[in-house]
């Protein structure tokens, strides 16, 4: 079985997300539990998170299949000790709004050092922020997602990401969302069953498919190794529809949220299908 939704809004409170998901047949989904714009929001509201829990139900989609994204503002590797702070109180504040909401993961970019500071040194600040919310938290695993190397943005190398799993102290509470977007465009060739067969070979023996709890579904806007961060539709992009294919009869691929954020909701629901008929001898 292959879940598969879309990050959707959740414009007037958490609790209409997974009616929208619904809306476009997606067995799993993606949202924001909070503004993703700014710092600080109110408390969940106990009527909202009964709310949440049941539209979950209608919608017959599990927990383990929703995949909560953390706030843009976040750095986990800001070189400035204040407002790397700010953006730890923030990161912990989203971790505990996912556990209200009785969810299991939560998807964040790693950080940025913002040419001020080496790479080693922001990936051991990202890696202690880590591990102290881990400390201060429980249930909620840590789900990192690779991106496409622009700016100074880490987490583009498969190496980054491997990096901060073997330097995070409960490993079951860590794993990676790869966005074939970002893979793509951080040089990451997916666009044949070769091509594919290469990177997500490299993948696991960097890595590991045991660490792999989520994927992003995006098609490029860009061509390989542009290091620009630009969604398409699938199979109107760079990347095109073979690589989809290979992921869908990827058998290493385990039961994991299978997100589109790709750039037309308004086709959301065409492209889940397109996903599903990819996938050989199975729906």
């Amino acid at each position: 079985m292959r879940y598969i939704g879309a990050h959707v809004s959740a414009s007037g409170g958490v609790q209409n997300a997974p009616l929208n998901a619904a809306k476009i047949g997606a067995n799993a989904f993606a949202l924001f539990v909070k503004n993703q714009r700014q710092w600080s929001a109110k408390p969940l509201e106990s009527d909202t998170i009964l709310e949440f829990k049941q539209n979950c139900k209608a919608a017959n989609i599990s927990p383990q299949h929703i995949l909560p994204h953390d706030s843009y503002l976040i750095n986990l590797g800001h070189y400035d000790d204040a407002k790397r702070e700010q953006s730890f109180k923030a990161f912990v504040d989203e971790i505990e709004r996912v556990s209200e909401l009785g969810l299991e993961l939560l998807n964040f970019h790693p950080g940025s050092h913002l040419n001020e500071i080496s790479e080693n040194e922001c990936l051991n600040l990202i890696a202690e922020c880590m591990n102290e919310a881990l400390k201060r938290t429980a249930g909620v695993k840590l789900v990192i997602e690779n991106t496409a190397g622009q700016g100074s943005n880490l987490g583009f190398r498969f190496e980054q990401l491997a990096y901060l799993i073997e330097r995070t102290d409960d490993k079951s509470r860590v794993g990676v969302c790869i966005d074939t977007c970002h893979a793509f465009a951080a040089g990451y060739d997916l666009r044949t069953p070769e091509a594919y067969k290469k990177t997500m070979d490299e993948f696991d023996a960097v890595i590991g498919y045991e660490f792999l709890s989520a994927m992003h579904l995006n098609d490029c806007k860009f061509g390989l190794n542009s290091r620009k961060d630009r969604h398409e539709s699938l199979g109107k992009g760079f990347l095109g529809l073979k690589a989809f294919e290979c992921i869908m009869n990827d058998e290493r691929i385990g039961e994991i949220p299978m997100i589109l954020e790709t750039i037309d909701d308004s086709i959301w629901a065409d492209e889940i299908k397109i996903l599903r008929n990819l996938q050989k001898g199975k729906k």
